[in-house]
Formats: C-alpha cells, structure tokens, sequence
C-alpha cells in the first residue's frame, strides 16, 4: 500500500499550493512590492489633492461672479456694524461700496471682473477703542476668476491694553492661557493618535474645521442652541474620526503602509477635505447665533468677555475629564498600553484595533469641540483648523511625543507665549515666535518636556 504522504494524487486533485495561497516565490514577491504599492497609493491621494488644490488657488468658489467678502469684528467688541467699506480699481477708479450689516460682514460684488483691487474702510466709524492694524485702513488684492476673495482687516481693540505695560502683560498672559487650553482640547487627540499608531495626522485640522462648521450650520441654519449643536457636532466629529480609521488607516496599517507613506497620505487628505470645505461652506468668517454681541467684564487688571471666560472653563473641565479617564478607566489604561508597547499590549489581550479606534472617536469629538470654541473666539472660517494645526504640532511637540499631558502642557506654553509675543512683535506674526520656542527648546530637550529619553541603536 503507497504511504498516505507519497500516494499520488487522485483524478482532479490540485497538486500546486493549497487554494487561496500564492506560492512561495510570489508571496516573497508581494511583500517586497507591498511598500512600493503603498507609497505608489499614497503619491496618487496627494496628488489628486494638490490638484484640487491647484485647481482652486485662491478665494472661493462662487456661482454669481467675482467679489470681495469680509467679517469686521474683534475677540472683545465682537462684530462690527455699520461700517462703510469701499473697493476701488488699481488705478483709484471707485467700484462700488457697503456697509457692514449686524455681524459685521461685507460683500461687494466686481462687475469689471477678475483683477487687483484696494480695499478700504472708515476708520473714523470705528467703535471707541478698536483700533486699526498696522497696515492702516487699506488692502491691496488680487481677485481670481469666479472667486470671493476674502478681505482681513486685522482690527485691535485697544480697550484690552488700556492702563499701561503690565495691565497689558496680565492681559495677554490670561489671552495666552485661554489660547493654549484650546489648542490642548485639539491637540490631546492628535498625540493619542501619534502614540497608539506612530501616525502624524496632517488632516487633523480639518477635524477641528468640521466640528466648527457643523456646529455653525445646526445652530444658524436649523435654530438649534449653541450649546445642543455642539453637541450634535462632537458625535459628528466622532463619527468623521471613526470613518478615517474604518476606511483609510486600518486598511494601510493591514497592508503594512509605512509612516512616510502614511504622512503624505494625510497631507493629500488634509488638502482635499480643506478645499472641499472650502466649496460647501464659503470664505465668509461667520459667527455663531448666539454669545457674539458681548462686552468684555473687567477683571480688575484684565478684561474678559463671558464666553471666553466661559471657554475657559470649559476647556479645564474637558481636560480633567481625559486626565481622569486616562488615569481611572480600563479603556484609559488600554490606550497607555497601546502608546507605550503595541506590541506587548496586544500580547496581554488588548484588542488594540478597537482601543485604536476609540482614540480615533476621541480624537475627532475633542477637535470638534476644539473648533467650536475656537470659533466663538475668531468666529468659523474654512481654513481655521489649517492654520491652527502648526501650533497643535508646536504644542504636541514640545510636551513630548505621543503624551497626552504633554500636549497640554505644551499647548498652553505655545499659546501663553505666542499672545505674550506681542510685546515685543508685530501681531501678524505671532505665531513665528510659537516655532521658534519649539526649535530652541528641541534643541535643549529634543524629547520634550515630559517626553523620556530613547537610545536608538
């Protein structure tokens, strides 16, 4: 009898590998083309991106033509009414003008078309106390072809700085902190990611963008209160999180994507859902239904409006509420495994998918959130989120990669000493001073402040 292992095969038996294997040679093959493929996918999402990009350069999309748009308003006046803007041709030909209604925005159609226009408003209208830029009561810019260019005026409000330097100081440092604790809502989400995938989320600034946006569309459009939109807005935000991971970064981490293909895999995502914002929402700079028309209350050497006080208060609640789950609960403890050894935390049992997953949720309902009071401060704009993702980078950064209490920490150094800045910079380029405090202190502590040291090699 032939041996049950040397038997020949019967008729119609399959003799090459077993089915749904390739065979060895091949197997070898895909895995040496598995990163290639990956970084071939990631170059294609980017490159689409940037030609969205490319294809909107500047302004926004508009069905009715080219204009100038606009919102006048300050952190401490809130929105400015009733005064007259003006745009002329650059040979000082007046186009038309308008006023700024109840919010405190502007719109001016271009009947001559796509071309370089000045901008100009009454100084003299100004409410007392708010003062212009430094770049006085003009703007020079250049209008695309069927765009709503947006116009910034970069007024101050000289109320919060009266009574001399270190009434000023105390006013900033309270802007700073008040600045920095937003950036640490956004941000604590994005180090949890960077810890429990390795992943630096460029596209995590839109999270913050959308949880404002949809905040602003439910409170403004649909009549809900501010405070039940924004709720409706962090389950949104959970849910776009949730969807980022389902869809895109589970499948790449499955196919062994690697992080430089990941991070231009978020950079193409970051500028897709930007300019897609960008043509469902608009470039005006809205504000919320509710809480603008307030005046600051004094504090003694510091001034400060209900609701940013309010965000204040909000934000450390928020804050020790993460601290407490972190420290407190098993799901917690599951995410500190997970950041400290994937590896090890799925050898104990940890179903690291689902605690990944569930950082993801966080993630987006604390960036929503984030986006939401960010906007009642600077009201909601499109590109908000993008121009906030550098200093949340700065933020996580310099508290320590992949901490959640360094990315508090660090936010709220960033913010306190990009408003502190001021003292001695222009405000228009207060956020320069935020990086250059994250290269000195790199270079100092490359770790981070609450970062612990790694020998490599």
């Amino acid at each position: 009898m032939t041996h049950a292992l040397t038997r020949a095969p019967e008729h119609g038996a399959r003799t090459g590998p077993p089915r749904g294997r390739p065979p060895g040679r091949f197997r070898r093959l895909f895995a040496r083309t598995a990163g290639r493929r990956s970084l071939v996918l990631a170059m294609l999402v980017a490159a689409f991106a940037m030609s969205v990009a490319t294809l909107l350069p500047s302004g926004v999309a508009s069905a009715e033509g080219e204009r100038i748009v606009g919102t006048l308003q300050t952190s401490v006046s809130g929105p400015i009414p009733d005064v007259e803007v003006t745009v002329t041709t650059a040979d000082g030909d007046e186009v038309d003008s308008a006023t700024t209604d109840e919010n405190g925005r502007f719109a001016i159609d271009l009947p001559d078309g796509a071309g370089d226009y000045t901008v100009g408003i009454d100084g003299d209208a100004l409410p007392d106390g708010v003062t212009l830029g430094p770049q006085g009561d003009t703007r020079d810019v250049t209008v695309d072809t069927g765009r709503s260019q947006p116009v910034n005026f970069g007024l101050q409000d000289g109320t919060a700085n009266s009574g001399g330097g270190n009434v000023r100081a105390v006013q900033l440092l309270v802007d700073g902190l008040r600045f920095g604790l937003i950036i640490a809502v956004c941000a604590v989400g994005l180090s949890l990611i960077f810890g429990t995938t390795g992943l630096t989320n460029f596209a995590h600034g839109e999270l913050v963008t959308i949880g404002a946006i949809v905040a602003w569309y439910v409170n403004v459009q649909g009549g809900v209160p501010l405070i039940a939109a924004t709720l409706i807005a962090m389950v949104v935000g959970a849910g776009v999180g949730a969807l980022h991971e389902l869809a895109l970064w589970r499948p790449l981490r499955k196919r062994g994507t690697g992080l430089v293909a990941a991070l231009v895999v978020s950079i193409g995502l970051s500028l897709l859902l930007r300019y897609l914002l960008q043509i469902i929402y608009g470039g005006f700079s809205n504000p919320y239904a509710e809480y603008q028309s307030q005046r600051a209350q004094s504090y003694g050497v510091f001034t400060l409006t209900n609701r940013a006080l309010a965000s204040i208060v909000i934000a450390l609640v928020v804050l020790v509420l993460v601290a407490l789950m972190l420290q407190k609960t098993k799901i917690g403890k599951a995410m500190r495994a997970v950041s400290d050894n994937r590896d090890l935390a799925a050898s104990s049992g940890i179903d690291v998918n689902r605690v990944i997953l569930i950082v993801w949720m966080m993630g987006g309902s604390l960036a929503a959130l984030g986006g939401v009071l960010l906007g009642l401060s600077d009201q909601v704009q499109w590109d908000m989120g993008f121009r906030l993702l550098l200093l949340m980078f700065a933020g996580v950064t310099l508290g320590g990669l992949g901490t959640a209490y360094g990315a508090l920490v660090g936010s709220v150094i960033i913010g306190v000493f990009v408003q502190m800045s001021t003292l001695v910079i222009p405000d228009d380029v207060k956020y320069v001073g935020g990086l250059l405090l994250l290269i000195v202190i790199l270079v100092i502590r490359p770790q981070g402040i609450l970062g612990s040291r790694a020998r490599i090699g």
